[in-house]
């Protein structure tokens, strides 16, 4: 880059035409004109033509090879600071992660269950502790450790504005619903997304009792700034009982609203019925022989199609208990291919491929599970589920149920989508 800055004058925009034709010129055919351009105005500035060429040459030959073996040393320093962040620190770690969303073969959700599984205390969203990012807080009995704070920018939808205004105006505690409303000055919807997130805890208020009084809001106006002192004079609705949210419906609006859930994983509610039905979870992959058959159902996290993998597919799949990696060839895909580019739940049934500790489940049968992520959203029979107008029967565990119009839209996306890579 320096030769050819000084000795060919190349400006700013040249240098890096350069820089990326060097790693790409087998493919582009870009760098013979480059080539012709440096090796001219070396000429041109007085420079021997044996010379000149000698210095591109170079050029292309480091391209060859230079340029992948830097690509490779900074690679590998990258994943020694990580791996060594991730050891002594992991907590702050997680939360850069978090910042740094959309990155990575790795939602939130499972940047967040590996923390807690390396010891991190993650402390859920809410108005009274969170920030705006993710923050580290002091951990409780260990002055020397750190929790997990989630910050607000998890709030599906909420937005900065909203985020902020909400931090800015917390001076002290927030009290209740109301006094949220008018001191941060935010909207009801966002408001609404606070409680749907069930960010309202503080408040002493569960998800339901946050909705409630957060739409009970809608009515109203907000009041001039100096009539907040009679704002708790006004009318109110008397207390409501409302019915508890069941654990598995919490889960899943935590998926809708968060991308996670701190609760459980949304398969664990499932566990009985996948073990009643023979399945094996991740954690059998460990004990499990090279070569045996099993047949198990999980989350499809990310999906690889890489261009040197002559048409094999790569699925990463994740329960309660961790994660599979799967292997589906080009005969399987090509029988099964619907299911394995659209299933957000997937049952998979192949042989276990097995060199030391690392584990594949070679894919020879998948079906489309995902209709039974619907049936955790309510209380009807996990594996007779209702379907939302979008859901396609032949594709459910149970063809012969008709389709329900009772389903609200927002249960059809029960978990965000996986991470594809074709």
């Amino acid at each position: 880059m320096r030769i050819a800055a000084e000795a060919a004058r190349f400006t700013t925009a040249e240098v890096n035409e350069l820089r990326y034709a060097m790693a790409t010129f087998r493919r582009r055919g870009t760098i013979e004109l480059l080539e012709e351009k440096m090796v001219g105005r070396m000429i041109a500035r007085g420079y021997d033509p044996d010379f000149a060429q000698s210095c591109f040459n170079q050029i292309k030959g480091f391209g060859e090879y230079g340029f992948p073996e830097s690509h490779a040393a900074s690679f590998a320093l990258l994943v020694f600071v990580s791996a060594w962040l991730k050891c002594h620190y992991p907590a702050a770690f997680a939360c850069g992660l978090l910042n740094s969303q959309p990155m990575g073969f790795y939602a939130p959700a499972q940047i967040v269950r590996d923390a807690r599984e390396h010891g991190v205390e993650v402390r859920p969203v809410d108005v009274n502790f969170s920030e705006l990012d993710n923050t580290l807080e002091p951990a409780a009995g260990d002055p020397h450790a750190r929790a997990l704070r989630l910050g607000l920018r998890q709030v599906d939808g909420l937005g900065e504005e909203a985020g902020g205004r909400l931090v800015a105006a917390r001076d002290a505690p927030f009290e209740t619903v109301h006094d949220l409303w008018h001191r941060a000055g935010i909207p009801v919807a966002a408001l609404e997304k606070l409680a749907a997130a069930d960010a309202l805890r503080s408040l002493g208020l569960d998800r339901r009792g946050a909705l409630w009084e957060a739409r009970a809001l809608k009515a109203q106006k907000p009041l001039p700034l100096f009539a907040h002192a009679q704002a708790r004079e006004e009318a109110r609705e008397p207390p409501v009982a409302l019915p508890p949210m069941p654990e598995p419906e919490h889960v899943i609006v935590d998926y809708q609203t968060l991308r996670l859930s701190l609760k459980a994983h949304p398969l664990s509610f499932l566990r009985e019925e996948f073990a009643r039905r023979g399945l094996a979870s991740t954690r059998d992959l460990r004990e499990t022989r090279d070569g045996r058959r099993l047949a198990l159902a999980g989350v499809v996290l990310v999906r690889q199609r890489p261009g040197s993998a002559k048409g094999v597919v790569f699925m990463t799949l994740e329960d309660e208990f961790g994660i599979a990696n799967t292997v589906v060839w080009p005969r399987a895909f090509e029988a099964y291919r619907r299911t394995v580019m659209g299933a957000r739940l997937v049952f998979i049934r192949g042989r276990i491929q097995r060199q030391d500790d690392i584990v594949h489940l070679v894919a020879d049968h998948l079906e489309d599970w995902t209709p039974l992520l619907l049936s955790l959203a309510g209380d009807e029979p996990a594996f007779t589920p209702p379907y939302a107008h979008g859901d396609e029967v032949a594709h459910a565990a149970n063809p012969s149920r008709e389709v329900s119009p009772r389903r609200h839209p927002r249960n059809v996306r029960i978990i965000p989508k996986s991470r594809d890579f074709h």
